[in-house]
């Protein structure tokens, strides 16, 4: 038997990567208001969305677009944040054809809990970059996916690309 060695996953299966939020506190609105972007992954601040790596994410360089204000339903967003949640869709797509090389995308959004929406009442677009025969089984077999890569390492590659040093 061949040995997968992914100890980041060990915060998920364990479920201490859910910390104890008081009830009705949204975890994506805290991953906006504690300010703690390499912590929580953030890598990018608007006026009315922000994008930030998903932390169990499907594939290497999973990227969540979202509204800042706190909305489940895709008719509340307002014109602007439209509009900017797909400029960050592009700007996060752009970096990471740059930093990863990936032979196509999935873009798109979980609406609702029966639709597979993990964290259903805060809106939240997916950018999944995907490679030529990165489908395997782990996923089906192992409820186990393959991430060749330390989240930390990727974020450190796409905030370089996002903000280059002389727009610091």
């Amino acid at each position: 038997m061949e040995r997968l060695w992914a100890p980041w996953r060990m915060k998920y299966v364990s479920g201490d990567s859910a910390r104890e939020l008081p009830e009705g506190t949204c975890v994506l609105c805290l991953k906006w208001q504690e300010r703690n972007d390499t912590e929580n992954l953030v890598l990018w601040r608007g006026e009315h969305c922000y994008m930030m790596m998903n932390l169990f994410p499907y594939s290497n360089g999973h990227l969540m677009v979202l509204p800042i204000r706190h909305t489940a339903d895709l008719s509340e967003l307002t014109e602007a944040e439209r509009l900017e949640m797909f400029e960050l869709t592009l700007k996060g797509k752009d970096a990471l054809s740059i930093t990863m090389n990936p032979d196509g995308f999935n873009v798109g959004m979980n609406l609702g809990r029966i639709a597979g929406a993990g964290i259903e009442d805060h809106l939240h677009l997916h950018i999944v970059p995907r490679w030529n025969g990165d489908t395997n089984f782990m996923p089906v077999l192992g409820d186990t996916r393959v991430i060749s890569e330390a989240l930390e390492d990727t974020y450190r590659k796409l905030k370089q690309v996002l903000e280059p040093p002389d727009n610091k």
